[in-house]
């Protein structure tokens, strides 16, 4: 695991470095047509030919910089090579002229350097290949990974199949990794890697796959079987939403009490973030509050939030009370030490307390509350999102990377939410609620949880209803963040990415085996949006029978 990290941190280095940008006539540009990918209504132009020359964010080009020509070498024996079939589509493949590349058992994987082990011991396993370690030498038939001495995004790679050899290389082992993701799913079934050379790279960081656990259990070979299809499709967030009214689903030492009968052991959970980290995929925790704390509450009554006239109010945690505060952050603080990864989930969302006519009149403790640590005129907004930025302190000492759930975020309160808490835009239709734009505009980092797109909410409750891969892929993109309406192209680079979720609202109405099945088409659809955002070449009939070739 400390190698892990160790990689992670590497990799957040090279982040700051400039792009390496590069460029080649001929390159084909999957899934994308000349120019701009959207207008600023979210509307994709349409997918240009293939053979189209692709634009400067297509082809990784430097802005103002023009493509080199090359020629494939010429050849009687083979006509010039057609760009791979992919989930998600590679974002640009140079044809050349060549059998291409068939594993064959008596070939190896090489690496050059023993950062790159795991991911040359994954692939050989997968496509039935020796595993050499760090070679110098040069075979016929070999893969070589290969960490790039230049800077630039850690996630890209280039791959180039020529003279019956593959080399995967990328600044980072991310990188390297999802170049043998799309070699793998290149050579499915027996197939060839077409000759030439692929380079690609995410159009966003941050490509995940939420899974509601506190509400219905799943299981740990079900969840660790979810990371293996996640990495095959460069997915690189699992997020678990592990505590809820319903259930406390993974064990405790320091409060073993809320721990729910139905749960994952911590082993359980170092294993799950293992295998996740062997495929580059960070597990982000979250443990909701002040809201969705039944299953806490249940062990602690004395914690639950009741109105001026003694009615408890569901899920809510009194947050008046500093005995509140204290159980959350030692939930926080303990679980820092089991999910490693860099990235964590506060919730924030659905305070009762906050969804009333008159809060200060509903719950005068919190209001009493309020005016006793910030002054005359704070209502309950203000304590709510002190709370947030109590808990935010907590994290942040583990060195973690912040997100709250939109509803989370108050209009009009004198206390200001933390400056790095990014913004999970999951719906507009909590009280008062705030357009995307708003919190761009701020300067807000954003995070795409789109519930008209992206929530697979199981028995369908109140509006909710099963998203199909195909809306995904025909109409929405990471800009869509509330409704079907994209926000202006110009907040692009401030919208980190997104995640698709279940939820499990009503447990029983799908087991977990239904539940896989529901979501595959959605998540490769979501991927491929979130890797390239732009209109696919592929029709939605085209990209379903790739997925059903792939597997």
């Amino acid at each position: 695991m400390n190698q892990h990290r160790r990689r992670a941190s590497a990799q957040q280095v090279r982040r700051k470095r400039a792009v390496v940008a590069a460029a080649f006539a001929g390159t084909v540009a999957l899934g994308v047509g000349v120019g701009v990918w959207a207008s600023a209504d979210g509307g994709g132009k349409p997918a240009g030919s293939a053979a189209q020359a692709p634009s400067d964010r297509a082809s990784g080009a430097a802005p103002g910089r023009a493509a080199t020509p090359s020629s494939p070498s010429p050849s009687r024996s083979y006509p010039l090579s057609q760009a791979p079939r992919t989930i998600p589509a590679v974002r640009s493949h140079t044809p050349a002229r060549g059998p291409g590349w068939r594993a064959q058992r008596s070939e190896r994987v090489v690496v050059s350097d023993p950062e790159l082990a795991d991911e040359g011991r994954l692939i050989a396993g997968e496509l039935g290949l020796s595993y050499a370690g760090e070679k110098d030498d040069v075979r016929a038939g070999d893969l070589r990974l290969t960490l790039g001495n230049g800077g630039g995004n850690p996630e890209s790679y280039t791959m180039t199949v020529r003279d019956g050899r593959v080399d995967i290389s990328g600044p980072g082992d991310a990188g390297v990794f999802y170049g043998t993701r799309t070699l793998k799913q290149e050579v499915h079934g027996g197939g060839t890697a077409p000759e030439g050379v692929v380079r690609d790279e995410p159009a966003k960081p941050r490509r995940g796959f939420m899974l509601d656990i506190a509400r219905k259990p799943y299981t740990a070979s079900w969840i660790e079987d979810r990371i293996r299809e996640l990495g095959d499709l460069k997915f690189n967030e699992l997020g678990l939403h592990f505590s809820d009214d319903q259930g406390f689903r993974i064990e405790s030492s320091t409060h073993p009490e809320i721990v729910s009968k139905d749960h994952l052991t911590k082993a359980q959970v170092k294993q799950i973030v293992g295998l996740a980290a062997a495929r580059h995929i960070t597990v982000v925790p979250e443990i909701d509050s002040p809201g969705h704390l039944g299953a806490v509450i249940a062990a602690h009554p004395d914690l639950q939030l009741r109105n001026v006239n003694g009615v408890p109010t569901r899920g809510a945690i009194d947050i008046s009370k500093p005995a509140s505060a204290k159980i959350v952050d030692d939930l926080l603080g303990e679980y820092a030490g089991l999910f490693t990864g860099d990235q964590w989930h506060l919730g924030g969302d659905e305070y009762q307390a906050l969804t009333v006519a008159n809060p200060q009149a509903s719950y005068p403790q919190l209001a009493a509350a309020a005016q006793q640590k910030y002054g005359t005129g704070a209502t309950v907004a203000d304590l709510a999102t002190g709370w947030l930025n109590d808990r935010a302190a907590t994290v942040r000492a583990h060195d973690r990377t912040m997100r709250a759930w939109n509803d989370g975020f108050f209009r009009n309160t004198s206390v200001q939410p933390a400056k790095d808490l990014q913004v999970a835009y999951w719906t507009g239709k909590e009280i008062g609620a705030r357009q995307p734009v708003e919190y761009l505009s701020a300067g807000r980092k954003v995070l795409n949880y789109n519930d008209e797109f992206l929530y697979y909410v199981l028995g369908q409750p109140q509006t909710f209803v099963y998203p199909t891969g195909q809306r995904i892929y025909e109409q929405w993109n990471p800009r869509v963040l509330r409704g079907t309406t994209a926000v202006p192209a110009s907040y692009d680079g401030q919208i980190l990415g997104g995640s698709f979720a279940v939820w499990s609202d009503i447990a029983g109405a799908q087991t977990q085996d239904q539940v896989a099945a529901g979501i595959r088409m959605p998540l490769r659809a979501t991927v491929q949006k979130l890797w390239d955002p732009r209109t696919p070449a592929l029709s939605w009939a085209q990209f379903r029978q790739l997925a059903d070739r792939l597997g």
